[in-house]
């Protein structure tokens, strides 16, 4: 592993940034569209953001946007245990205040789809490459 700089991945970062912040806002009344999808699209979006700076194999990548998700859950789920209460509105919107199993299955379903998006863009790459050289004459040009 090492540092680096991917503008693809910073490019993809953005994008699903984007779209959580209007699953956030104008989603709001979407119900398990916003909650359910979005918590998929974080891991995958956590996933774009250490790609962005990290050079590193796709599992541990994927893995450790995995951890942050279930970071943030076990953090909601004691906060509410504990009766702590975020006061900031946007960071409560952002981390959640309600640990749920549903975000559990979430986060793993978007670990699993970061798998398969890197899986067919690996195998694209490969169909993409010829995988011979073109044939070379037995004799010499002259």
């Amino acid at each position: 592993m090492r540092w680096r700089f991917d503008p693809l991945s910073l490019a993809w970062a953005v994008a699903l940034f984007v779209v959580l912040a209007l699953l956030a806002t104008v989603g709001a009344r979407w119900g398990w569209l916003r909650s359910f999808f979005g918590d998929v699209l974080a891991v995958v979006w956590v996933y774009f953001v250490f790609k962005t700076v990290i050079a590193a194999r796709v599992l541990p990548l994927a893995l450790a946007a995995l951890g942050v998700g279930y970071a943030v859950e076990l953090g909601q789920f004691i906060a509410s245990a504990w009766h702590l209460h975020i006061p900031n509105r946007a960071l409560r919107i952002v981390l959640g205040s309600t640990a749920d199993w549903w975000d559990v299955l979430a986060y793993t379903i978007g670990f699993a789809g970061v798998l398969a998006l890197e899986a067919l863009r690996a195998r694209g790459f490969r169909a993409a490459r010829p995988t011979t050289s073109a044939p070379r004459p037995s004799t010499p040009v002259r």
